[in-house]
């Protein structure tokens, strides 16, 4: 049938939308940026449209001939005030599914506590509910914490046990709740347009308090962990240790802790009775399968893939740092690089000469290469060369556009990389350039932050400086071009 997928830029979304094709559906999706689908090895086979859950317009057009529809969206992380976000997002949703005469509309939402006040994340999960079921054919599914690959909940829980050897923790850590693996929802998600709407249905795995979550993925992994329940950590000061010791942010980090202050165990008999052919795997086993993922590197998506749209973020992604600066640059892929293709060596770094020419020395006094490798030429470079305290890993320029990629020799506590991509957009080109950080434990994690305010400043000014070089040489007279006077 023709299906039309919300959320595809998003963790649950982006696993979905193949297995769809695979079934051989027609599959829609509406994304705000199509753009950041484009990667994507499914892209060229489904239809996008572009726009939002609040453009009337372009959720007609993205309705229009549909028989149902997959409802994955939120505004955590998007808007301060999401419930409200969320609600009207459902309302607009609703409205227009409503006149195009949709069939069926398969929700995502959370399982809410039996006892208990529910977090305001939770609330308005169920009230997005309450919307579309209140005027659309739906099959509203309740899960827990979804354990996967790159999930929220599972990077919380890996995170937190690979660095913590001793954890004080609240006391409801000793609350139970139901955790579902994302193989299981996607299970679940793909049954659903085959048996028809079946209004609210709590999906789950056998229950287990979030401490033994944290303790089986330690003994998954070989690690011994000591984990001490005490009476008082308000929720909001453990979500911003989390925050800090996890790639979570605060924002996310909140309302993941929140959800686990009542007890959350699902009544898994009405998914038994519709869904018999999803028995859910236990939670170790979940684990085990999401760090194979993660060790072979296939990794489909992650919860901070619906961020990836913005000119600027800094993220942990699988344990690795990135510290991320893209700028529009008037002037050919080719110039910018020749621009970053000729750093370093004799000519130095752009900006903060001083701070490279430290780190260089610092390096050396620890028994590093520091600065005195230089550089074998003074423009051009090969794979597999040094330059100064790099290591160069990739290096190309094709029309599609170019690349550069170095890898450090200095001494750290983990391994860092530095990258740059110059693509062509429209009549000029996107200057795309990352440093990456892999931490070596507590002691990596600290160096990070502990430098960050420093290394925030250099990267972007480097980047600028890049920008700025490769504009300037471009309004030259050929003969005085970079490389070529």
């Amino acid at each position: 049938m023709t299906v039309l997928v919300t959320g595809a830029t998003g963790y649950v979304g982006g696993r979905l939308v193949p297995r769809l094709l695979e079934r051989g559906h027609r599959v829609r999706v509406l994304v705000r940026e199509p753009e950041r689908l484009l990667g994507r090895p499914w892209a060229t086979q489904v239809e996008m449209v572009r726009g939002s859950l609040e453009d009337k317009e372009a959720l007609r057009q993205a309705l229009q001939g549909v028989e149902a529809a997959y409802y994955l969206v939120h505004a955590m992380l998007s808007e301060r005030d999401f419930a409200r976000a969320e609600a009207h997002q459902a309302q607009t949703f609703a409205q227009a599914a409503r006149e195009a005469g949709l069939r069926h509309v398969i929700y995502l939402g959370g399982l809410l506590p039996k006892e208990g006040e529910p977090s305001p994340h939770l609330k308005s999960r169920a009230r997005v509910g309450e919307i579309l079921r209140s005027g659309l054919p739906t099959t509203e599914f309740r899960a827990g914490p979804i354990v996967g690959s790159g999930s929220a909940s599972f990077e919380m829980v890996r995170y937190l046990t690979e660095r913590l050897p001793l954890m004080l923790a609240p006391r409801w850590i000793l609350n139970p709740v139901s955790p579902i693996a994302i193989r299981d929802v996607l299970a679940y998600l793909l049954l659903a347009l085959e048996q028809g709407p079946s209004g609210v249905v709590e999906i789950g795995a056998p229950p287990l308090t979030f401490k033994a979550m944290m303790e089986t993925y330690a003994a998954v992994r070989g690690l011994r962990r000591v984990i001490l329940p005490v009476p008082v950590l308000a929720p909001r000061l453990a979500a911003l240790w989390v925050g800090l010791v996890t790639p979570i942010p605060n924002r996310l980090a909140l309302p993941l802790v929140e959800g686990i202050l009542h007890p959350l165990v699902a009544d898994t008999a009405r998914a038994r009775h519709l869904f018999p052919q999803v028995d859910p795997i236990p939670y170790r086993q979940a684990v085990e399968l999401a760090l194979e993922r993660i060790a072979a590197g296939t990794v489909e998506t992650r919860w901070s893939g619906a961020l990836f749209g913005q000119r600027y973020f800094l993220e942990d992604w699988e344990g690795v740092i990135r510290e991320v600066r893209s700028r529009w640059v008037k002037a050919p892929p080719e110039a910018v690089f020749r621009v970053f293709t000729a750093l370093g060596g004799e000519r130095g770094w752009p900006v903060w000469g001083w701070a490279w020419a430290l780190r260089g020395l610092l390096d050396r006094l620890v028994g590093g290469p520091g600065l005195r490798r230089g550089r074998r030429h003074p423009t051009e470079l090969l794979p597999g060369e040094a330059l100064d305290f790099w290591r160069v890993e990739a290096v190309d320029c094709t029309p599609e556009g170019a690349h550069l990629r170095l890898r450090a020799e200095m001494r750290l506590p983990g391994k860092a990389w530095l990258e740059w991509q110059a693509l062509p957009e429209g009549e000029g080109t996107r200057l795309v350039q990352t440093a990456y950080f892999a931490p070596l434990g507590l002691t990596g994690f600290l160096y990070w932050w502990l430098l960050y305010p420093l290394h925030r400043r250099i990267f972007s000014d480097l980047a600028q400086a890049i920008a700025k070089e490769a504009e300037a040489a471009q309004a030259r007279p050929p003969g005085l071009r970079h490389g070529e006077g």
